[in-house]
């Protein structure tokens, strides 16, 4: 799902506008293409081994339920996703399992709307929110993160741009986005008082929204909306994966990723080394590569690295 939280820059947004070159900002959850398929899905990782120093550190209820359970929005390509036979995949849902392994358990996903994922965490329902969440200060109040990866929003079109879109200056454009992510906050908050400002139309409805990143995808493949944004590997995803998108302007305004723990949790040091073992041995580039994502690789995981 897209990055997934907001952060304004609405006085640098205002006055690129005015001088006529628009930046786009907002790390995203990450959307999916219009097919569930085409990932390299066959790719095999091997499991990796527990760490006894890692598995100790586990909270004793979760210990003895032998698994993680993880949130996730499985309409997130190649992040999370459902395959052809419903069965949830991708890079996230790869690194759910690493990590799990490290701490001596499995994993039990589960689909959720992205929306609910935290409240999901804060409720014990979930142990980890594994969605493509964007680590940012305002999450970090309520909730901990882990980080993973780094994302930047992206910029996609019907294919061969019919209606000119310029990445840097959507004013009066139809946009579609996923409920809840960070480029719908953007739009909000940034891009659309941007355009007021410069004195042009805004982005209608502050961008079309939709629950499910498919559906935002299949918005533009159809022509009910000129673009949409999302975060950078999901829209990148969709335009290989789809045939009908071409991608447009730059990738903006890289964030971390983070994995999503009950605020103070005994658990979140363990995910963070869990984390960080899985960079150090290898296993996490495997995953990278394995989804074809692994530009978007770190070296050090660190608990709420938010930068803004």
């Amino acid at each position: 799902m897209s990055a997934r939280t907001p952060h304004a820059r609405l006085l640098a947004v205002a006055a690129a506008l005015a001088t006529g070159s628009l930046v786009l900002t907002g790390c995203g959850s990450s959307g999916s293409s219009s097919s569930s398929s085409g990932a390299s899905s066959a790719a095999a990782i091997a499991t990796p081994s527990a760490v006894a120093s890692l598995a100790a550190m586990v909270p004793a209820d979760v210990k003895s339920s032998g698994k993680l359970v993880v949130g996730t929005d499985a309409s997130y390509a190649p992040n999370e996703f459902k395959d052809d036979s419903g069965k949830i995949q991708g890079m996230d849902i790869d690194l759910a399992a690493a990590i799990a392994a490290k701490l001596g358990l499995t994993t039990d996903v589960q689909d959720s709307k992205f929306t609910a994922i935290i409240p999901g965490i804060q409720a014990n329902k979930y142990q980890l929110g594994m969605s493509s969440f964007t680590d940012s200060k305002d999450r970090e109040a309520t909730v901990d993160m882990v980080t993973y990866f780094t994302a930047g929003t992206g910029t996609a079109v019907k294919k061969g741009n019919p209606q000119k879109i310029d990445a840097n200056d959507l004013c009066g454009k139809k946009v579609a986005v996923q409920t809840g992510t960070t480029q719908a906050d953007e739009i909000t908050n940034t891009l659309n008082p941007a355009c007021v400002k410069a004195g042009k139309p805004t982005i209608p409805n502050n961008g079309d929204k939709f629950d499910l990143q498919t559906d935002v995808t299949n918005a533009v493949v159809a022509g009910r909306d000129d673009a949409m944004l999302a975060d950078s590997p999901v829209v990148d995803y969709a335009v290989k994966t789809s045939g009908q998108l071409d991608r447009i302007g730059t990738v903006t305004d890289s964030a971390p990723y983070g994995v999503v723990v009950a605020k103070g949790s005994a658990l979140t040091p363990a995910v963070q080394g869990a984390v960080q073992s899985l960079i150090d041995d290898g296993t996490y580039k495997q995953i990278l590569q394995k989804w074809g994502v692994e530009a978007g690789a770190i070296n050090k995981s660190v608990v709420n690295g938010a930068v803004s």
